[in-house]
């Protein structure tokens, strides 16, 4: 039997960036190949665009630089076998193929079978499948099945690789992170291998690309359905895994992360990268004492270091004298630079100016938003001056119900909370304590509180943040009707507001900044509804709409 060492290239790539992304396939394969001697190196999905290159795709000058890629690629590197992915043209448009590449050619290729067309993705709009069947090809003697993707999360195209004799299938992926995606991945391609006997590698991607975050977790399963070979989530590497004697053997398996680990991993790195990635030299953000920017300062550290994060604090005449000496803790422990600028100036000449046009108006919500809206203007103008991206703070659950003020709290280029809760918060805000003190304990157990009229708590306008959280989950999430919240013990008049609130908020969602996504239903990608609807919610117990 032939003996194979395989290496995969869990690399972090720029979508659209065709050459700098061959740069790194090119530094990758050699360090493959001379440092880990390997006769094999396997690449991301699309390695050469980058992943999802969306509309990139429709422009005719990216096909050509994949062309001139591909050039470069077979003649930089030799004595190792490189397995990577590119977008094909073809008479009917374009393939997501993967090629492999040996001696300055390619002398293998298919192209992806299963367009996923769910979720985040929707590949159909800019690919045709491949229905011409298993790609098999032999490499040092063994007779390797190529697949892409989605196509291992279906039976076919890894029983058409048995059936043309494979020994072992190659995967390659970008698949994006949610909470839980590790196990889901390893039960599937478990249930492959069970089907077909064949041992799986399994190489996937690693990076934040818009809303998106790919967190690696590369691995090999063997034909017993064991993990045998697992990179570490979110970091770039080239691990290695030996294929003898019939089957894979083991190799290192990196501990994966706990739940809550994870998603704050996720965080950071996609706050990294979608700064970077755009450009920014580094980021600003409003720190008013309370939780959510507590801890979006801590990712913003920790994915970018203190050195490019500023902190401002604005208080108002509302705000607590402990809000502003937590604030300022928060800023002096991660040792941020950070300003202290009132808002009473700017807040006063608003109503100034409005008085005549208010006159005769009891005070309301508009006050308020004002508040929010001369802070949005401060951070802005630091932004544009400073050439750093403004973070926003807001989390999932204020964005479901409209709990934010547009051109206010909700201005900024990134929201690296907006797919998270506020229960999650808490536990990421405890998980980052647990790794160094970054966040107050108070900061922890105070009640939350906007802080835009006396005495005020969040609690006065929504239910308490578990029992929203747990009604957020099964309406957004789960795609529960309201009747099926309410028969799982919730409080009908209290479902019946959530529910109206997330509806009549769209509009709201629709002009927030992108963030990371860390759950399968995050607004943006995966939850995309109209936002002027005439759709009103069927009540059958009461033979209509309400």
């Amino acid at each position: 039997m032939g003996s194979l060492k395989i290496a995969v290239a869990q690399i972090n790539l720029k979508v659209g960036d065709v050459l700098g992304n061959v740069d790194r396939i090119i530094a990758a394969a050699i360090e493959a190949r001379d440092v880990h001697g390997a006769d094999l190196v396997m690449f991301p999905e699309l390695s050469l665009t980058g992943y999802p290159p969306e509309d990139l795709l429709l422009r005719p000058g990216l096909q050509q630089a994949v062309a001139l890629g591909l050039e470069r690629l077979c003649q930089a590197v030799d004595g190792i076998d490189m397995l990577v992915g590119y977008p094909r043209s073809t008479p009917g448009g374009r393939m997501n193929a993967a090629g492999l590449i040996r001696d300055g050619a390619i002398v293998a290729e298919v192209g992806k079978a299963n367009l996923p067309n769910y979720a985040v993705f929707d590949e159909k709009r800019y690919f045709e499948a491949d229905v011409s069947g298993a790609a098999v090809v032999e490499v040092r003697g063994v007779r390797v099945g190529l697949t892409i993707c989605e196509d291992i999360w279906y039976p076919g195209p890894a029983a058409a690789c048995a059936e043309g004799g494979a020994e072992l299938i190659l995967n390659i992926n970008a698949s994006p992170f949610h909470a839980g995606k590790r196990d889901l991945r390893e039960a599937t391609v478990a249930r492959r291998v069970a089907e077909t006997r064949l041992p799986v590698v399994y190489g996937n991607l690693v990076g934040g690309q818009d809303e998106l975050v790919f967190d690696g977790e590369s691995f090999a399963m063997n034909a017993l359905g064991e993990v045998v070979m697992r990179a570490p989530a979110f970091d770039e590497c080239v691990v290695t895994v030996r294929f003898a004697d019939g089957d894979l053997q083991v190799g290192a398996i990196a501990e994966p992360l706990a739940r809550v680990a994870s998603v704050y991993r996720a965080l950071v790195t996609g706050t990294r990268d979608y700064v970077r990635k755009t450009g920014f030299r580094g980021v600003v953000l409003g720190l008013s004492g309370g939780i959510d920017s507590a801890l979006v300062l801590a990712v913003a550290v920790d994915a970018l270091g203190p050195e490019n994060v500023h902190a401002v604090l604005m208080p108002s005449r509302y705000t607590a004298g402990i809000s502003v000496s937590d604030a300022v803790e928060e800023a002096e422990i991660l040792g941020v630079a950070h300003d202290i600028i009132p808002i009473e100036g700017p807040f006063k000449a608003f109503l100034d100016v409005l008085a005549p046009v208010f006159k005769g108006a009891a005070a309301d919500i508009t006050e308020e938003n004002l508040q929010a809206r001369a802070r949005g203007v401060i951070l802005m103008a630091i932004s544009n001056k400073q050439g750093r991206m403004l973070l926003t703070t807001g989390n999932k659950s204020e964005m479901s119900v409209g709990y934010a003020t547009l051109y206010g709290d909700m201005n900024g280029g990134f929201a690296p909370l907006k797919d998270c809760p506020k229960m999650l918060v808490y536990a990421l805000a405890r998980y980052r304590n647990s790794i160094s003190v970054a966040i107050p304990e108070r900061v922890i157990t105070r009640p939350p509180s906007a802080e835009l009229r006396p005495d005020q708590t969040d609690q006065d306008s929504l239910p308490p943040y578990e029992v929203l959280d747990a009604i957020l989950e099964r309406y957004i999430e789960r795609d529960y009707s309201v009747t099926d919240i309410i028969a799982d013990g919730y409080d009908e008049a209290t479902v019946r507001r959530v529910a109206r609130l997330v509806d009549i908020n769209e509009y709201k969602r629709r002009q927030a900044p992108p963030g990371v996504r860390i759950s399968e239903r995050a607004f943006g990608r995966d939850r995309r509804y109209p936002i002027a609807s005439g759709y009103s919610h069927v009540d059958p117990a009461r033979g209509g709409h309400y």
